[in-house]
């Protein structure tokens, strides 16, 4: 019997479109002999559809089509079994049961726990980090603390909250003046380099605040590596053990690694094996160089900082760290952490013999381990503290 696997993605973020590219190449490399491959698919208005044209790219093209072909549906836990209902119409049947939920979901809203969230409400098997990584993974201001706390290189930053700089802009820009330009200036909670800017002085500077304001209420300002070359390292493990794959050189033709880089510059028309979807293979668009041509003591420093990194985030699954290596100064800093990489960051493993539909399977049967694991805790206690409660009065001191 297959495994029921429901590949969940789109929603309401700016990544959207990036997150229906790396699903459908998911789906496309998942085992046709091992699983049932189910789309489940988030408007963006969080609607959830399901159906077999959800995997061809070309009905992302007309979403009244979608709609008419596709049923909508709502996901739910029934008698012990995962099942997606039909949410229209007089009698709600069920469309079909899953055993497991692979997110391939991108950013703020996201990718930032609130899908493993619901997962984990509703009580089914998922694959990746769980809320508490996927919170600290969206938040680089959060990960930076952290990271800095373990002992682990990150550049040199300054944070603040958009109230903070509306309410008095001169404070916030003299902190951040006493920085060495140029600065990079970064909503604190997308991905995708959505709302990323560079700024090389001040009156650049207030333009690369006031647009990153249009996209999160917290805002991260770093200094830029100088001599800087960016290198990526995916993980793939969980709290017993973690691998790293082989590194990438990403070679991008803006000031820093953007969206134009990613998705839309001239990589966009390589081709990705026997995947064909369009303009855009997601993060395999990116010019880069596998493996990176370094020395054998940096390749050695970034995997084990990696593994150290994938631990101390409490990350799991599959996740893609991001670095940013100073060439003159020989000094290698921790960029960020992706919980859900673009393109699953397929592409890094491929070089140690660990083609994609195996990655997958390495996922799915994490995730089956996680989900055994936990089982077996302790989650609520037999006694109840309500048992002789009489009343508001005095309630808080026989809560104690």
């Amino acid at each position: 019997m297959k495994i029921k696997v429901g590949v969940l993605f789109g929603g309401k973020t700016t990544e959207h479109e990036v997150s229906i590219i790396s699903a459908v190449q998911a789906m496309s490399f998942l085992n046709k002999e091992k699983y049932e491959v189910i789309p489940i698919y988030l408007t963006k208005e969080n609607e959830m559809y399901t159906g077999e044209p959800l995997k061809d790219m070309e009905v992302y093209k007309d979403l009244d089509l979608l709609k008419r072909f596709c049923k909508n549906v709502t996901l739910y836990q029934k008698d012990g079994a995962f099942v997606l209902q039909n949410k229209k119409g007089i009698f709600k049947k069920i469309v079909c049961d899953l055993d497991i939920v692979i997110p391939v979901v991108h950013g703020y809203n996201m990718e930032d726990g609130n899908i493993q969230g619901l997962l984990e409400i509703i009580g089914v098997p998922y694959t990746g980090s769980d809320i508490y990584g996927c919170t600290v993974g969206q938040d680089k201001v959060f990960q930076k603390q952290i990271l800095q706390a373990e002992g682990i290189n990150v550049p040199k930053y300054v944070w603040f909250y958009d109230s903070e700089y509306l309410e008095n802009p001169k404070n916030i820009l003299d902190k951040l003046n006493k920085m060495k330009y140029p600065l990079i200036v970064k909503p604190a909670r997308q991905g995708s380099s959505i709302g990323i800017k560079l700024a090389k002085d001040e009156e650049g500077l207030v333009e690369a605040i006031e647009d990153a304001i249009k996209y999160d209420e917290k805002i991260l300002v770093e200094e830029v590596i100088p001599n800087m070359i960016e290198l990526n390292c995916s993980v793939l493990g969980s709290s017993n053990y973690a691998e790293a794959s082989a590194i990438e050189q990403v070679m991008g033709k803006d000031d820093f690694l953007s969206f134009n880089d990613k998705y839309i510059g001239s990589g966009a028309k390589k081709d990705c094996g026997k995947l064909k979807i369009g303009p855009s293979k997601g993060m395999v668009s990116a010019d880069r160089v596998i493996p990176a041509d370094i020395p054998e003591k940096l390749k050695t420093e970034i995997e084990e900082t990696s593994k150290k990194v994938f631990r101390v985030l409490g990350a799991s699954g599959v996740v893609r760290i991001d670095y940013l290596y100073d060439q003159k100064a020989k000094k290698l800093y921790v960029n960020e952490l992706n919980t859900i990489p673009g393109s699953l960051s397929f592409y890094l493993w491929t070089p140690l013999k660990k083609e994609y539909p195996e990655l997958l399977d390495d996922m799915i049967n994490i995730a089956v381990k996680r989900y055994k694991k936990k089982l077996k805790k302790t989650s609520s206690f037999e006694s109840n503290i309500l048992s002789n409660f009489n009343g508001n009065k005095g309630v808080k001191g026989k809560l104690r």
